[in-house]
């Protein structure tokens, strides 16, 4: 049993918080702040029932030494901007000065710690990092779905110094429409798959071949199968060592009557910066000067009538390379469809970095009926897999 954040008596509590606030920067600017919108919620609760909270994050991949554009200070400008607060920070997140900073917090103020990953300890999982993490609050909450599937010192390790602690509503959340819903969903359920590789979504096709009504697989995921069924794809964008995977996985929906679906036609250029051809191209006969950069009138016809009919839809990756406007149709026209069909009562869940981007681009974020904000998180969580930070909140 996992314990939600309401289970506890938070007034006057020093909150020790884990949130994925890695977001994408350009120098000091924030790209994307879904993920810090998400954790809102869950401050704002501990806030109003009378908490102190110290958040610890990481941001990037600075391999444990500390670096300017890896710090999280916009981080922690845009957090006190959206809670028209201000926010303590400390510079380094496991000093003397920035543990007495979280012990003097009285209730209703917010200390951000600096970068964890600037220490390699944290990847590490080191149990004296832990300890000293453990030092800046009473009462451990992790929301930090995104590093769920990460066994580190601030979600895994440093709740072993904790008799008080669980998941706050950004994890609940993710764990009911992710695990709970997808379950048992309701039927027909369609998967439909895009983005540039197989490889990080292999697990997810696994599973969801045998309890899928039907799988969609657009974008560059599509070549490897379309390759392995012999057919040329030009100079489309090819994940070569999954082909021999693609053709067992084709084998698999065949020998299990299920439906694997695949583009009929494509939009093709000689690359992406140049203007797509007229005509778009039937999926066999790409010619080898040509790539396929989205997904043709045909396909998303195809697509869409199937979509229609479904009660649960899993969208994991675009069908195209959505951020240049040539190629960006088939992944318009796709989401379009499926904002229409939750509209009809239907549950569509989004997860997935790159899924995420394309809400985003065409402003629809709000209008689906799940978002998750994990990458690698939420693809093991819907394969089937346990995540280790969740896990080790087990009671």
């Amino acid at each position: 049993m996992l314990r939600s954040i309401k289970t506890f008596d938070l007034r006057g509590q020093t909150i020790l918080m884990r949130l994925d606030l890695n977001v994408p920067l350009s120098g000091e600017n924030i790209d994307d702040d879904f993920r810090i919108k998400s954790c809102l919620p869950t401050i704002n609760y501990c806030l109003s029932e009378g908490a102190s909270i110290v958040i610890m994050s990481h941001l990037g991949r600075p391999g444990g030494k500390k670096t300017k554009k890896h710090s999280l200070i916009p981080i922690g400008e845009s957090i006190a901007s959206m809670l028209e607060c201000p926010i303590k920070f400390s510079e380094d997140c496991i000093s003397q000065d920035a543990v007495d900073t979280s012990l003097s917090l009285k209730p209703g103020e917010i200390h951000l710690l600096e970068n964890l990953r600037f220490y390699k300890e944290e990847e590490e999982n080191d149990a004296e990092f832990s300890n000293r993490l453990s030092r800046h609050g009473k009462v451990y909450i992790n929301d930090a779905f995104g590093t769920a599937h990460r066994k580190h010192a601030s979600n895994v390790g440093v709740v072993d110094y904790f008799k008080n602690y669980g998941i706050g509503f950004l994890i609940e959340k993710e764990i009911q429409y992710l695990k709970e819903i997808l379950n048992k969903p309701k039927r027909p359920l369609i998967l439909i798959l895009g983005g540039a590789k197989v490889s990080t979504k292999i697990e997810l096709i696994n599973r969801y071949i045998h309890q899928a009504d039907k799988i969609i697989i657009g974008g560059g995921m599509a070549f490897p199968f379309i390759k392995a069924m012999g057919y040329n794809i030009g100079k489309s964008l090819l994940e070569s060592s999954m082909v021999e995977k693609a053709r067992s996985i084709i084998d698999l929906a065949q020998l299990s009557g299920k439906d694997l679906m695949l583009p009929v036609d494509v939009i093709c250029s000689k690359n992406m910066d140049r203007a797509p051809l007229q005509s778009p191209v039937n999926i066999r006969e790409i010619p080898d000067n040509l790539m396929g950069l989205d997904i043709g009138p045909r396909s998303i016809k195809k697509f869409n009538e199937v979509l229609d009919s479904a009660l649960t839809i899993i969208w994991n990756g675009p069908m195209g390379v959505f951020e240049k406007s040539s190629f960006s149709n088939g992944t318009r026209l796709i989401a379009d469809n499926l904002v229409r069909i939750v509209e009809n009562g239907a549950t569509v869940v989004a997860g997935g970095g790159d899924t995420s981007a394309v809400l985003k681009y065409f402003n629809i974020m709000e209008k689906l009926t799940h978002v998750s904000t994990g990458g690698g998180a939420s693809l093991e969580l819907m394969s089937g897999k346990s995540l280790k930070a969740i896990e080790r909140l087990e009671v």
